[in-house]
Order: C-alpha cells, then sequence, then structure tokens
C-alpha cells in the first residue's frame, strides 16, 4: 500500500443547482486531486476537518484512496467473499437463469484471482466448484454438503477486504483472470464482454451500498479495446439448400426418435424460430389448413420462450425456465407463416404421436419437453453423416442456431421486406440488419436494373 505525506486540502466549493446545493471538498494528494461532494455544509465541514486532522498529525495518506491511513471504510471493514455472497442474494430474485449462471461464473474467477494465497488441502477445481455452484447460488448455499462448506470457510479466510478493489494493479490482475481461460489462452470476446458487463454491475452496487466510493474498474476507450465484440452473422455458418434438406432427411431415418426430431428441425429451419421457443410450442399453437384448402400454408403463434439453464438455477428446479419472448414486452405475441412442405410435416407428425392440442408439439422419449443434449446430439450426428469432413470441420450449420440464421437470410435475399422479417424473427428492423447485412447477397444485377431505369445525368458532350 503506497501512502505519502504530500497532501493539500482546498475550501470547500459549493455548487447550486436546479435541484438542491451540495458542497464539494477538494484535496491533492502526491498531486493525484480528488473530489466529494456533500448534501449539507456541515457533512462537507466534518469531513474536511477529518482530512486537515489528519495532516496536521503527520499521518500519511494511502495515494489509492486519497484517504488518511487511519480513515477504515466500509470496503476495509469487509471481505470480499463476504460482499460477493451479499451481492447474490440481493440480485437473486430479479435475475433470470442464464443471468444467476454468469454472475456465478464471473464472481468465482473474480474471488479465485483475489485470493490471499494457493490452496493447499484442495484442488483449485474443487473451490472453483465449491464458488460457483454453491457459494454464489442463493438456493443452494443453506444445503452446501459438508466438504464444500470447508472450502467455502477456507476461501473465507483467504479473502481480503473490498478495499482491495481501490488498488489498480490488483484490478488489472483480476481483469487479466477473468480475460483468460483455465488454460491460459485468452477467452472468447463476448465472455470477456460478459464478465467486464456482470463486475461493472457489481461495483456499481458496492458504489451505492457506500462499500466503496468509486467504480474502479476502468472506463472509456481503456475498457472496451480487449473486448469487441460482433453480433453480425458469420456467413460461412449459413447452409444451402441440399445441404439443409440432407441434414433433414438423415434425421428422419435416424433409429431413435427420428421423426419426431425431424419435424422439430424443420420447424426450426422453415420457420426461423429460437430453438427454446420451439420447444415450448403446444399442438393448438399451430394452425393448420384444410387438407383440401388451395392455400396449403400453416400459421405458428409463438408466445413463450423455456430455454435451458438447469435446475439449480431456476426457482422451480426445473431444467427449463420459462420466460417471455425475447426483447418482446410481457405477454406479446408474434405468427410466422410456415411453407406448404413443413404443413405437410406438421399433420403428419401430430398424427402420428397422437397429439391433443394442449399437447406440447415437440415432445421427448417420456413425454416432457425436448432436452437440449437430445437436440444438439442429433444434429451433429447428422451433419457429421452427410457433410463431407471438410464441411463438417467449418462452421457450416455447426450450432443448431444456424437454422434460423439460414431461414432469416433467405427471407432477406428472397427480398422480403426487412420489418417483415423481423417481424417473423421476433427482433427490430435495427438488429436483423446489423445481424445479418453481410449475409445478404444476389440482389445486386436487380438493383443496378432500378439504378439504370431511374435514369441519371447525361453525359457530358464527346465522352465515350
Amino acid at each position: 500500500m503506497e501512502t505519502t505525506y504530500d497532501v493539500k486540502v482546498y475550501k470547500i466549493l459549493p455548487y447550486k443547482g436546479a435541484r438542491k446545493t451540495t458542497y464539494t471538498v477538494r484535496w491533492v494528494v502526491a498531486g493525484k486531486r480528488w473530489r466529494e461532494p456533500f448534501d449539507t455544509v456541515a457533512l462537507a465541514e466534518g469531513f474536511r476537518s477529518e482530512l486537515i486532522r489528519a495532516a496536521g498529525k503527520g499521518e500519511a495518506f494511502v495515494v489509492a484512496t486519497g484517504l488518511p491511513v487511519s480513515h477504515r471504510s466500509k470496503s476495509a471493514a469487509m471481505s470480499w467473499y463476504s460482499f460477493a455472497v451479499e451481492y447474490v442474494d440481493a440480485r437473486w430474485h430479479q435475475l433470470g437463469g442464464n443471468s444467476r449462471k454468469s454472475v456465478a461464473k464471473t464472481l468465482t474467477a473474480t474471488t479465485v484471482a483475489l485470493l490471499r494465497a494457493k490452496p493447499t488441502r484442495f484442488t483449485p477445481a474443487a473451490v472453483r466448484t465449491a464458488l460457483r455452484e454453491w457459494a454464489f447460488n442463493t438456493s443452494r448455499r443453506p444445503d452446501a454438503p459438508r466438504d464444500v462448506v470447508a472450502v467455502l470457510r477456507w476461501v473465507e479466510r483467504n479473502s481480503p477486504p473490498v478495499s482491495v478493489w481501490e488498488e489498480p494493479e490488483r484490478v488489472d490482475q483480476v481483469l487479466r483472470a477473468v480475460d483468460t481461460r483455465l488454460d491460459g489462452t485468452q477467452a472468447a470476446a463476448w465472455s470477456r464482454k460478459r464478465n467486464r458487463r456482470v463486475l461493472n454491475v457489481v461495483m456499481k452496487y458496492a458504489v451505492r451500498r457506500g462499500v466503496l466510493r468509486a467504480n474502479p474498474l476502468p472506463k472509456g476507450k481503456e475498457s472496451t479495446t480487449a473486448t469487441r465484440t460482433t453480433n453480425t452473422v458469420d456467413k460461412r455458418s449459413l447452409m444451402n439448400p441440399e445441404q439443409a434438406a440432407a441434414i433433414l432427411d438423415w434425421i428422419r431415418h435416424r433409429p431413435r426418435g427420428g421423426r419426431r426430431l425431424h419435424a422439430f428441425f424443420a420447424t426450426l429451419y422453415y420457420c426461423g424460430l429460437r430453438p427454446e421457443e420451439a420447444v415450448a410450442m403446444r399442438v393448438e399453437d399451430v394452425t393448420l389448413p384444410d387438407p383440401g384448402a388451395e392455400d396449403q400454408w400453416c400459421e405458428l403463434l409463438i408466445h413463450t420462450a423455456t430455454p435451458e439453464v438447469g435446475k439449480q438455477w431456476t426457482d422451480s428446479g426445473e431444467t427449463h425456465e420459462r420466460r417471455d419472448l425475447k426483447g418482446r414486452a410481457e405477454g406479446e405475441t408474434r405468427t410466422v407463416p410456415g411453407h406448404p412442405a413443413l404443413t405437410r410435416i406438421l399433420r403428419q407428425h401430430i398424427r402420428d404421436e397422437r397429439l391433443r392440442p394442449g399437447d406440447l408439439l415437440f415432445q421427448g422419449e417420456s413425454g416432457d419437453i425436448l432436452a437440449g443434449s437430445v437436440i444438439r446430439r442429433a444434429w451433429r450426428g447428422a451433419r457429421e453423416a452427410v457433410l463431407p469432413p471438410h464441411v463438417f470441420a467449418s462452421p457450416t450449420g455447426r450450432r443448431v442456431y444456424d437454422n434460423r440464421h439460414t431461414r432469416l437470410t433467405k427471407w432477406l435475399n428472397d427480398g422480403v421486406p426487412p420489418a417483415q422479417v423481423a417481424e417473423w424473427a421476433g427482433n427490430s428492423v435495427a438488429v436483423l440488419l446489423a445481424t445479418y447485412a453481410r449475409c445478404v447477397d444476389g440482389q445486386l444485377p436487380d438493383l443496378k436494373r432500378r439504378l439504370e431505369a431511374a435514369g441519371d445525368l447525361l453525359e457530358p458532350p464527346g465522352a465515350g
């Protein structure tokens, strides 16, 4: 902890704002300026007197905080581990399952990076598991087994006070740790961005609680240079019609649950649904035309999403969490048209499975919600079976979500207005265009013809 005796305290600076007057104490420690606003002149005078009294007694000031060594803030009195647990409990019921999991992962990496010593009685993996799965899980912590409790007690004894965040070099150390995988390589850009976003919210909470005086994390360009991300879809991930048809056909002939899974993947491909939206659909959400009708397009009503987050992160104890549609207001719905090919597939699927209106449209083997592990395993097996090795190793259709990317891109390339595609997809137009702009092609010849037909200035004399 670096200290100095180079201290200067200035007069209180009053500021009359539109709503209230604030009184700011100003002082300089080792050339660095500090400011602390107060609502009343009495509070400001009291704090200023403390600074003058400490400087007059020849007391050293901490360079990192600008305060006298004797000034014990809340950050010095509370351990980081205790504060992190308090934060998780305060936010638990405000967060969804995936957000809870993200907070636990970030706080685990942060807490391990701040430990005063390395564990000797426990393995590093045991420490991380105890923190992620128990300490930073409000629901499970009271039921932690004895071996986990022993690990957490060791963590609490070896956790520094929150004031450690007032040391810039330790802040840099933590940020390097959360930006790095366990194997020492740099984490993905989206992961680094998520970790820093979580830490920023944690630090703002610390400031509101009066545990820290200011957010110690870097701001502006310094905080974003290493964490730039893009939501633009990689064009290489899109499937052509032949590849999609081959994958869907292989899934249909899969010995175990092939026909049920074929209907599920066909719905993703033809309607561009998110997987968590498709698994939540009921039979009554599908409007099928009469068999003899001329227009054989069906219509899907999308109103619920059930993402798979893990039963330890949900309030219900279920693996899936029931939620409203992503990016939509509570209770909002949308409709998506289904190609006549999908109409035939869904009509046959409902008939073969003997489904009733209130049943889940796509079920697991035991009649419950279709598991994400089954979906991913079937998709990977189909890709490996039908794609050449070099294509299988490429991003083409690597994720189940690429069915959605492929369909939305096709709609745009087929000339469907972006506003209509955004409505079907459940996105805003701005997000849609920012995500798929690089994937839209094949329209240049038509655009050139339109520009030529619109006319332009006459060629200057002598041109050509």
